[in-house]
Order: C-alpha cells, then structure tokens, then sequence
C-alpha cells in the first residue's frame, strides 16, 4: 500500500485525497456532459460539484463519528480533524440535501440534474475508492486464499487493529491477532470494478433511451446499492442487524426506492399510452 504517494518538501501528497479529488474532477467533467446534452448550462457542473465536495465530505464525516460516538467523545479534536474517518452514505445524503437546494434557486429542473448526477456518481465513486485501497484505510475485505489477496500492513489501518472487533475471526489467530501481512479482499477495487462497469452501463445503453425525467437517478439507485449490499458481505464493517452491516441497512430502502420510482414511471407512461 501507498498512503503517501510522495513528498515535494513539507508537503505530502496522500493517496487518498488524490483519487478522492480526481474522482470529482471526472464527476464534474461528465455532470457537465450530461449538463450539456439536457440542454442545462454545463458551467453550472463546477458549482454543484463543489458543492457535493463539501457537504458530502462534511456529511460522510458526521455520520462517522455518530457511528463512532464513545471514541468521538474521549478525543472530539482528534475525531473531527483526522485525514480518514469518512462514511460514503452520511456524504451522499447530506451532498444530495445540498445539491437539492441549490437546483432549487436557481429554478433547475431537479429531476433532469439528478440524472445527470446518477450518470457521473457511479464512475467518480468508483475512481475515488481506488484511494481507500491504496492507503489501506480500513476499508478492505476479510481474509482470502484468493490469488488477488492484498497485503495491507503498510496500510494506515492494518489488518491487526481492523480485525480486532471480530472476536469470532481473531480466535482463529495465535494470540487472537490477525497477522498485518494476512492477505485479504480488495473491495475498493470491487468496487471500482462495479462502479465503472455500471457507469459504462448507464453512459452506452440507459442514457439513450428515451427515458422521463428521473428515470436515470432510480436506475442509479438501483444498480449503486445493490453493488454495495453485495460488495458488504465480503468487508470487516459490523453486523448491526439480521447479520447486515449499516451500508447494507441502508442500501435496502434506497434500493427499493429506485424500483418502486422506476415501476411508478413505467406506469404513467402506460397510461399516457393507453
């Protein structure tokens, strides 16, 4: 693992932050395509961008140190002001609330900008994760005998200290330590893999049928949690209820939100047809 990429002087550039931003350079670059093929104003892609940058990094930040509250309270600096300690939903949520707004005061039809949106997400969310693989944050699968196991020990967050709240799994480790150098899954680059897979999906077949307006948003619903329901059962994140995880909780509802809006559209479009 790279968590630091390299240095120029006292600066050092993080593996992290670089795939993060470069993923929402390709976002906005493609919100902007999309922008421009429904007829909106493509310079207006940067703005939204930024702002996606900073209530979803402040989103995904809180909802970490809600999930992490006992050690938010012992060291509240330290929480909020460390490099990691993100959670993609608590981003997506707030970033959306943002974006919403804004579309909104400047009388943007929403449905035709979070369509665009659905299209540029998946493949800046897949570029971005890219980062958590490289810098070995935590966020990497369970142990495998897989040929393409990774060694994350020179990771920020090792195998032995991420394992450590799986009593069930470090009892199977000489003193219940799970070696730094244990080979495991590499899901960020499942998850890349899923996400340029879909955003291809989306951008060469979905993106030109003659769909209504945010049919693209519920199909991105659709495909972003199922990757990610799928992806979690393979990663270290706890099991908080019927043995799912809080991303797989919370994947359901969205998930079921995109086929009941998708179903709702085809609908109306039959009985206009009718």
């Amino acid at each position: 693992m790279i968590p630091i990429l390299f240095e120029i002087g006292p600066v050092k550039v993080y593996s992290y932050g670089l795939m993060l931003g470069i993923g929402f350079l390709i976002g906005s670059y493609i919100l902007s395509l999309e922008f421009k093929r429904k007829g909106i104003n493509p310079n207006l892609a940067s703005n939204i961008t930024i702002i996606a940058l900073i209530f979803g990094l402040a989103g995904a930040k809180l909802l970490y140190l809600i999930e992490n509250w006992s050690s938010f309270m012992r060291a509240p600096f330290d929480m909020i002001f460390s490099a990691g300690g993100l959670t993609w939903y608590g981003g997506f949520i707030v970033g959306m609330a943002a974006i919403i707004v804004y579309v909104r005061s400047k009388k943007i039809p929403i449905l035709k900008v979070v369509d665009a949106l659905g299209v540029a997400l998946l493949l800046a969310y897949g570029v971005a994760r890219l980062g958590c693989h490289l810098s070995g944050d935590g966020d990497y699968g369970f142990p495998t005998d897989l040929p393409w196991g990774t060694n994350y020990e020179n990771g920020t967050y090792p195998p032995s200290r991420a394992f450590s709240i799986f009593p069930e799994l470090t009892s199977q480790y000489p003193n219940g330590i799970v070696p730094d150098n244990t080979p495991c899954h590499p899901t960020p680059v499942y998850e890349m893999l899923l996400g340029v897979g879909g955003f291809l999906l989306m951008w060469l077949y979905f993106r030109r049928k003659n769909y209504p307006d945010g049919k693209l948003f519920a199909i991105y619903l659709v495909l972003s949690s199922l990757f990610r329901f799928s992806v979690e059962f393979l990663r270290l994140n706890p099991r908080l209820l019927f043995g799912l995880s809080e991303a797989q909780l919370i994947s359901i509802p969205l998930f079921l939100g995109g086929v009941i809006w998708i179903l709702a559209l085809n609908r109306k479009h039959e009985d206009r047809n009718s």
